[in-house]
């Protein structure tokens, strides 16, 4: 076998990327593509890069996502020509809006077969439109060479220079990849260095001055740093479940009501944001009042502002000055009396070793009937929030739990992750997968739970399937299954439509048997429906795969 500008353009291309930090490729098969999967795999085969193939391409996509979410380094994807490059848009506006970075490495026709209705051949370059920070319709290899397109794609993807969007702010990059055949052929030697990860753009902060009766709003992935600021500031902390903030002595809890309260809410001069807040109509409307200002540093690739007048910032810091301990306390106050309590009370000891019939008779039914407790919710999304721990990694997908979970869990410091970037319920399974691989890369401990209603998984159930000779991440999808999306019995429509018209075009009933669904992607399998049972299921040791349904109540 003879080499190939192909091959020599894709091999010097893929060793690059890895020079300059990137570990992770997600490859979807293809035959005009096949010269950037040789590449990778060899290095792979090397344990330079980690590959991980996947055959439908809106999941390699999302897998990628999570990879680059969990780690902040940008991981690339890599597919064939044709509707396979379109099948990647989903994953890439939910990065463009999250600010995760992804490299998009599609294969594509030479020129001349470009609009000629050639094979498998559309219009590649630009198809990515405003949702990438950069896009390159690279040469044909033999005419030009793939020299520098990796470091100023890294570079760009972390946020350096980009063309569209906010500078400073990461996300995706697209390489179109043009090549005549021979597609394949001898792989050249060479020696690869992999490079340090690369170091996100970051600007100066603006420094917040002390005075102004000031909230911290934390959205999604608004990471620990909310937190940081609301307590070096002595300012109120109202976080998000998804933010990776929920935690700390500023947090507050029942902070929907507090918002509504005159006494509080209508009396906040500002409100400094860090992530993306969509979990509430109240944060939506303190937001767009036109008499607080807000400061929002910047995330994604649209700048926060609801009220016309956000201040936007790269980041921010505390200003020198002793803190309003009457602000916050008042809201300490008002906050103790809202935060929910769903522990089971302790078990009656002396009623259990009482000599008295009738005591023990009712000690025992009542421990009895809390062992049997029915799952509902509130208790399911509580024994996933128990269950979870700092080196584990909790994924919520979009659906009507991740909104309960907001309203009565407590605080605690875990990583959480979401794509709330644009809130849809496609990919939830792959983002996750991304995330437990990465996150338990070198052999690091922790378990990686997704929390998700039945239709975001079944809209994802192609996710289910992982190649037999990749490692299993330890991975527990939870199911809460209530026969359809209940999420819209709570919105306007619910008011308005014919109770069967709600159902068919919204409720959208199903009969999938989740069981033999996990069964035949090799994932094992249970089924509670008490809260004894979902916390030995989530707290007993797995080694592998696992789906977890508990049936709910419409």
């Amino acid at each position: 076998m003879t080499s190939s500008p192909a091959t020599d353009a894709a091999a010097s291309l893929i060793a690059d990327l890895v020079s300059h930090g990137v570990r992770d490729l997600v490859l979807s098969p293809g035959s005009r593509s096949q010269a950037l999967a040789l590449a990778a795999v060899r290095l792979a085969d090397r344990g330079l890069l980690r590959v991980h193939v996947r055959i439908d391409e809106r999941v390699a996509g999302f897998t990628a996502l999570g990879l680059a979410r969990e780690t902040g380094v940008p991981a690339a994807v890599v597919c064939t020509s044709g509707t396979a490059v379109a099948n990647l848009l989903p994953a890439v506006m939910e990065a463009f809006h999250a600010g995760v970075p992804l490299l998009l490495l599609t294969a594509d026709r030479p020129p001349e077969l470009r609009g000629v209705g050639a094979n498998q051949a559309t219009i590649q370059p630009g198809l990515f439109g405003p949702f990438v920070r950069s896009q390159v319709d690279a040469p044909v290899p033999g005419e030009g060479d793939w020299t520098g397109l990796a470091a100023d794609a890294v570079a760009r993807a972390c946020g350096a220079g980009a063309e569209h969007g906010l500078p400073g702010v990461a996300g995706p990059v697209h390489l179109n990849l043009p090549a005549r055949e021979p597609l394949s052929g001898t792989l050249p030697d060479g020696e690869v260095v992999p490079g340090p990860a690369p170091v996100p753009v970051v600007g100066e902060p603006l420094v917040l001055e002390r005075g102004p009766r000031t909230v911290v709003i934390a959205g999604a992935d608004a990471s620990p740093r909310a937190e940081e600021i609301a307590h070096e500031g002595g300012w109120p902390l109202i976080a998000e479940v998804v933010s990776g903030a929920r935690f700390g002595r500023s947090l507050v809890h029942g902070y929907r009501t507090l918002l509504n309260d005159p006494g509080l809410g209508g009396r906040i001069e500002r409100a400094v944001v860090l992530g993306h807040p969509t979990l509430s109509r109240e944060v939506t409307r303190l937001l767009s009042r036109t008499d607080v200002d807000v400061v929002a540093v910047r995330r994604g690739g649209e700048a926060l502002d609801l009220n016309g007048r956000t201040r936007s910032a790269d980041a921010v810091a505390v200003g020198a000055g002793e803190p309003d301990r009457a602000w916050l306390g008042s809201w300490h106050s008002a906050s103790s009396a809202l935060a929910v309590d769903l522990t089971a009370h302790a078990p009656d000891a002396d009623g259990l070793s009482s000599t008295d019939a009738a005591a023990r008779r009712d000690a025992v039914r009542a421990e009895l009937e809390a062992v049997r407790r029915p799952l509902d919710r509130e208790l399911l999304v509580d024994a996933v929030w128990r269950a979870t721990w700092p080196h584990d990694r909790l994924v919520f997908g979009s659906s009507r739990l991740v909104r309960v979970a907001d309203s009565v869990l407590g605080g605690k410091k875990v990583p959480v992750h979401a794509n709330r970037g644009l809130a849809g319920i496609d990919g939830t399974i792959a983002t996750a997968t991304g995330i437990a691989v990465a996150s338990q890369a070198e052999g690091s401990p922790g378990v990686t739970r997704v929390l998700l209603g039945d239709l975001a998984l079944l809209h994802d159930a192609g996710a289910l399937l992982l190649p037999p000779d990749e490692p299993e991440p330890r991975l527990q999808v939870i199911v809460g299954n209530d026969g359809g999306g209940t999420i819209f019995d709570g919105l306007e429509v619910a008011g308005t439509a014919p109770a069967a018209d709600l159902d068919r075009a919204f409720y959208t009933p199903h009969t999938v048997a989740l069981e033999q669904l996990a069964r035949a992607y090799g994932w094992q399998y249970l089924r509670v429906t008490t809260v004894a049972a979902l916390d030995q299921a989530l707290t007993t040791p797995i080694g592998g795969r696992q789906l977890i349904e508990v049936p709910l109540a419409r």
